[in-house]
């Protein structure tokens, strides 16, 4: 096999610098999961997908989760802390519980093993969280006489610092997974993996972002904020050699922290308009699936949403031949439907001597593409690979984006 080094220039390379999802694994292609994705672009919650409570807490003390706190207008789905008007007790977990702050929940009604996830949203001015996690499943541990619940958290933040610990919980972004573990003595523990932190001195309050997380496999994550570039966690291992290997489900959540380590909102800011609602802009999830395999479902939210400014883009510096007349050509791509990948090959004078379509379906995409190219080339500089994305079966001279390699092949 021979192998070529190629110095590239690529045009367009924002595109993979700032892509979103992140890059999928070589071969496969991410996927809107429409159960975990919601633009909220409607006049209320959308009751196929999603509970506006949670169905099996009913919150942090003193703040109790109500269906009257959620709502979706405006484009964002908004959940709204305010001081009750009187305290309410509850009996629930074989005890009374007084409650006297309203905040909300957001579940969805379906669980999902690994993906990537993410949602844009806007802190809620006060001391509330502003939170976006997941969590279930679990069942009978290693030891088959203990128990173990999972809980991955991919973003818990306030909205406003004070005079108190957790005042850091007001910036940036703070991922935590934990693995809730009873042994076979009863006793239970909070494992918790070591927390991933992205720094930032701007209140969360104060703009919207972006929080994402990848659950890879049953023992890592990859959590993303904004643009900036990845940091990864490897969960808490001690006890299961594959501590998340079940189910979770979504959680969209502004609740009360525990005091002193973080303080309760105070009235004033709970009565104010300005500074006691949390917005989602939307939230997304997503499934890796083969880069070859045909969509699931009829549906097409990245069309419907115009998920992505599509594109094609040259990630790799080195290419390799797989006889002397086939380039193997990885590359990636962002479609937000079904589309045609156009290669062409001029040589160092321009002339094109190889041309040919990739089919591809809409998500982003990570693939190897054998290229015909039906000739021996010769070992010299100034060869110009051209991609462009196109209408599938469509008018070709409509061209939605181009990127271009110029190659120095060598022996």
């Amino acid at each position: 096999m021979k192998k070529y080094t190629l110095i590239f220039l690529a045009l367009g390379m924002s595109h993979f610098l700032f892509a979103d999802p992140p890059t999928p694994p070589v071969g496969k292609r991410w996927v809107l999961n429409p159960d975990f994705s919601d633009e909220f672009n409607g006049t209320e919650l959308d009751a196929s997908k999603w509970f506006n409570y949670h169905p099996n807490w009913k919150g942090r003390k003193p703040g109790l989760f109500l269906p009257s706190q959620v709502s979706v207008k405006n484009g964002y789905m908004q959940i709204r802390g305010e001081k009750m008007e009187k305290d309410t007790i509850i009996h629930a977990y074989g005890k009374d519980m007084t409650f006297n702050i309203a905040g909300g929940a957001v579940v969805s009604k379906k669980s999902v093993y690994l993906g990537y996830y993410e949602c844009r949203s806007k802190a809620a001015a006060t001391t509330m969280s502003t939170t976006f996690w997941f969590s279930g499943g679990g069942g009978v541990g290693p030891n088959e006489c203990d128990t173990y619940k999972q809980e991955w958290d991919i973003q818990e933040c306030i909205g406003r610092g004070g005079d108190f610990k957790g005042d850091y919980f007001a910036y940036g972004m703070h991922s935590n997974a934990h693995y809730w573990y009873t042994d076979c003595d009863g006793e239970k523990h909070d494992h918790r993996a070591a927390q991933v932190r992205f720094e930032d001195s701007e209140l969360a309050s104060e703009d919207f972002h972006v929080y994402g997380g990848w659950w890879r496999d049953d023992v890592s994550a990859s959590y993303y904020y904004d643009n900036r570039p990845p940091k990864h966690q490897q969960f808490y291992n001690k006890v299961s050699d594959k501590p998340m290997d079940k189910p979770m489900y979504m959680r969209l959540v502004s609740e009360t922290y525990p005091f002193p380590w973080i303080e309760l909102p105070n009235d004033e800011e709970l009565a104010d308009t300005t500074k006691n609602t949390v917005y989602y802009d939307w939230v997304r999830g997503y499934k890796l699936v083969d880069v070859d395999a045909p969509n699931d479902s009829d549906l097409n939210l990245e069309s419907e949403i115009g998920l992505y400014d599509e594109n094609v883009s040259f990630p790799s510096a080195t290419y390799e031949l797989s006889s002397s007349e086939t380039l193997k050509i990885p590359f990636t791509f962002q479609a937000n439907e079904d589309r045609e990948i156009e290669l062409k090959l001029h040589d160092p004078e321009g002339k094109v001597v190889a041309k040919t379509v990739a089919s591809v379906y809409a998500g982003y995409g990570n693939m190897v593409f054998d290229f015909e190219v039906g000739q021996t080339l010769e070992a010299k500089a100034g060869y110009k690979l051209v991609a462009s994305v196109l209408p599938a079966g469509g008018e070709k001279t409509n061209k939605l984006d181009t990127s271009t390699l110029i190659l120095d092949l060598k022996n």
